[in-house]
């Protein structure tokens, strides 16, 4: 074969590679482009679909939160939870958090929300929308926030009507993350810690999450509408301005005599911790090596040449490949297993905590039942707040245990002890009033736990279908009829309640 021939053949083999990647390379580039490029957004789109147009590649990953569809009722795991919530909405329906995609579907399908009739009706406030929604930041520039807090929650029912998505973090001009509910910018100033003002893109990135994954409060507030008509606004507010601990946002309730609501049984002034993952994830081993919640919760993939953050946002360990295995030496199996551990010591100290803080609150009932007087409850009754504060501060954020697990038992471990301390004063006060040897009722399932604290539950299934078979497709209606609803939003979304 001539040389001339065999440099041709060679040049061939080299160059439709060369050219290939060429190509490939050019693909990528325009597609990296593309994602960095600032598209047309209106302002305070809350249809994620229509972001999607711009960003497919999140948006899609976005839409697999709708794989995270199961229903667990864990008041039918911990029935002593129906006896801690007694007489607030969680007695009534608490299931384990699903995907984002369906944020706002079990707000609005819970027994917690009610059965309202119209605009006016049922039991919680419109505070109850705004973590679930980018319609809420649309509605608080429109009517101003002090306006979009007061009234009830059935009020925007034809007005939030997409669930979690891109406008509750992403600034529409530039893109760029941005925490949406001034409320957390004024929890920041007030802690002092870190100004809202001086937090980096890294802090960002945890940020935009802890609008919504903290504690907070309805904080009462007085205000005048244009018409000079008083109104009572009811304020999402962060109760850090002693600091983050639970002993801090503790005193902080005290000081300003603050209960989420009168327990039905023991008559404790209650306190109901939200979600503080905020607060737990700062204070643990990540937090404090400056890692962001999206950095095992929303990791960076790469797709051909490209790469973006995931928003499929779900645990770590589902995605240990791109999450903890990033840094942890540990194989997958040997990870689990550790992480397991650490869930079952808190499980543990959490289901001793439960049953005592449970038998307590009975105790209380019978000491009131036999005569006691205000002033020898009291000091049990504290203990009762304090422990169960503390018992829920510890579990509430689901992720606590991982997140800062030393913190996490540490907190529990006074839980139990405040508990026992509050059960000790409530014995002698029944010792006194000749009931020494009183046995509490079982609660040892759910429906035990119902009937002990006399809720109507079939009554309030009766009562919530009605509503969602009514009031609710009249919502879903009207905003159709108004433009603002995303039908991607509900697509190969099923009805699951723990209910039926």
């Amino acid at each position: 074969m001539k040389k001339s021939t065999i440099l041709i053949i060679v040049s061939v083999v080299v160059i439709i590679p060369l050219f290939l990647l060429g190509i490939s390379i050019n693909e990528n580039l325009a597609a990296q482009e593309a994602i960095n490029a600032v598209p047309q957004i209106a302002k305070f789109e809350s249809r994620s679909s229509e972001w999607g147009k711009n960003f497919p590649r999140e948006y899609d990953s976005y839409l697999q939160t709708k794989k995270s569809d199961q229903i667990t009722d864990v008041l039918k795991k911990d029935p002593a939870l129906v006896v801690l919530w007694a007489g607030y909405g969680f007695s009534k329906d608490y299931n384990a958090p699903r995907g984002h995609a369906y944020a706002l579907e079990d707000n609005i399908n819970s027994l917690r929300t009610g059965a309202p009739v119209d605009g006016n009706s049922g039991p919680m406030p419109t505070a109850c929308w705004t973590c679930k929604s980018p319609d809420v930041p649309r509605l608080i520039d429109q009517k101003g926030e002090l306006d979009y807090f007061t009234g009830k929650w059935a009020r925007f029912g034809n007005e939030i009507v997409n669930p979690i998505g891109c406008a509750d973090c992403h600034d529409n001009q530039t893109m760029k993350l941005t925490v949406t509910r001034d409320y957390l910018k004024r929890g920041l100033d007030a802690e002092g810690s870190l100004k809202y003002a001086d937090a980096s893109h890294q802090e960002m990135r945890t940020l935009v999450c802890a609008q919504c994954h903290a504690e907070y409060y309805f904080k009462k507030t007085e205000w005048t509408d244009p018409n000079g008509e008083k109104k009572n606004a009811a304020v999402v507010t962060f109760p850090w301005d002693n600091g983050f601990s639970a002993e801090a946002m503790e005193a902080y309730y005290d000081q300003i005599d603050f209960a989420d609501w009168t327990h039905q049984l023991s008559k404790a002034q209650m306190l109901k911790a939200q979600h503080p993952g905020y607060e737990t994830f700062i204070t643990g081993i990540h937090g404090q090596n400056g890692l962001a919640c999206a950095d095992c919760h929303m990791p960076y993939v790469r797709e051909g040449g490209i790469k973006y953050s995931s928003h499929n946002v779900r645990s770590p360990l589902e995605n240990m490949e791109n999450t903890c295995l990033n840094c942890h030496g540990k194989n997958e199996k040997e990870f689990k297993a550790i992480v397991e551990r650490k869930l079952e010591r808190k499980n543990e100290m959490s289901r001793t905590a439960m049953s005592v803080l449970a038998q307590a609150h009975l105790e209380a009932a019978k000491a009131w039942e036999l005569g006691a007087t205000a002033e020898e409850m009291e000091l049990a009754l504290q203990d009762i707040r304090h422990g169960q504060w503390r018992w829920d501060f510890s579990i509430a954020a689901h992720g606590s245990f991982f997140h800062a697990p030393e913190e996490t038992l540490r907190v529990l471990g006074s839980a139990i002890n405040k508990a026992q301390d509050a059960r000790i004063k409530l014995r002698l006060i029944l010792a006194k009033y000749n009931a020494g040897d009183y046995v509490v009722p079982d609660f040892s399932s759910k429906e035990k736990a119902q009937a002990v604290i006399g809720l109507p539950y079939d009554k309030l299934i009766e009562e919530k279908m009605q509503f969602l078979n009514g009031l609710r497709q009249d919502w879903v209606k009207q905003a159709k009829d108004k433009g603002l609803f995303d039908p991607k939003s509900t697509e190969e979304l099923v009805f699951k309640v723990s209910y039926q």
